[in-house]
């Protein structure tokens, strides 16, 4: 019989993003056992009930005695939550652990790490699943959530060749496409892709529940709202977060989309067709480009 690709799978925040990847690797068998470690012991029960991870604490130190070469802790809390986590693994965890995590800006874990360690320590592996839901919590753990998605690791110098191997390896029990670039071009890209959608989308709903005195702008709402909208029920703290962890990023962004939304105001005001026209036949073009190289992707034959 195989052995699993991972002893011991901690999770360290068990919602959407952790729960998915634990209960991802337990039902493939790639990890003999997955420990989940939550804030509360509501969370850490009912995390065993719904059987995302074999059994849970409410922190790291309880397990630490137990972890060694072959184990992954996986940090997945909100951004800015991540520091208190390192200060708990500086105290308990030993070297030859793998640690990886899923925050959406790298950045800020980058200086988390340095701050705490003193440098990156050549364990920790950064990483980003580029998948996600407007779900939240501990039942909304889904064990394909990763399936023919990328994740996005970005290995420093410091970064150990063995640890990166395991959490590359890690992804791709669970289907997933692993890609590598640096910290400073994720934070970019995804300051664009990610987290300015994510802001306009907040946005619009604010202005159409708070500032628009129309009781009937919701009842009468059709589908295109509901799908541009739908990432507005994302968890608000995770996003606050972000908000504040890739701020540069994401102004420049803000930045670029206002000037251009300005623009689009002047031309509707104006009834300037020829610019109307130009920029939504562009917009359309790269949409289905988009889509079509999507739909590829999804498409493709998964390698064994």
């Amino acid at each position: 019989m195989t052995s699993p690709l991972i002893n011991k799978f901690v999770v360290v925040g068990i919602g959407l993003i952790g729960g998915s990847l634990a209960t991802g690797l337990r039902q493939r068998g790639a990890c003999a056992e997955v420990i989940g470690i939550a804030r509360k012991a509501e969370t850490c029960t009912e995390a065993v009930n719904y059987g995302v991870v074999d059994r849970a604490y409410t922190s790291l130190q309880e397990i630490a005695h137990e972890l060694t070469a072959g184990d992954i802790i996986f940090i997945a809390v909100p951004t800015l939550s991540v520091n208190s986590v390192f200060e708990e693994i500086k105290q308990h965890i030993s070297s030859d652990v793998t640690i990886t995590d899923g925050a959406s800006v790298k950045g800020s874990v980058q200086l988390a790490a340095e701050a705490v360690f003193g440098a990156v320590p050549p364990q920790l592996v950064l990483g980003h699943p580029i998948a996600g839901s407007e779900k939240s919590g501990v039942t909304a753990a889904n064990p394909n959530l990763y399936e023919r998605h990328r994740i996005i690791l970005t290995p420093l110098e410091s970064t150990s060749d063995v640890h990166l191997d395991l959490v590359a390896r890690m992804w791709q029990a669970v289907g997933a496409e692993v890609l590598s670039m640096s910290v400073e071009e994720h934070d970019e890209v995804l300051g664009a892709t990610s987290h300015l959608p994510h802001v306009i989308a907040y946005s619009l709903v604010d202005t159409l529940a708070q500032d628009i005195n129309n009781p009937n702008i919701f009842r009468y709402a059709a589908g295109g709202f509901r799908d541009f909208t739908r990432i507005a029920s994302s968890d608000p703290v995770m996003w606050h977060d972000i908000m504040k962890a890739n701020k540069s990023a994401i102004l420049k962004s803000m930045d670029l989309f206002i000037d251009n939304l300005s623009r689009l105001r002047k031309g509707i005001e104006q009834g300037d067709s020829d610019y109307l026209l130009d920029v939504f036949s562009r917009a359309k073009e790269a949409r289905d480009e988009f889509t079509l190289m999507l739909a590829k992707r999804q498409a493709a034959p998964k390698e064994d």
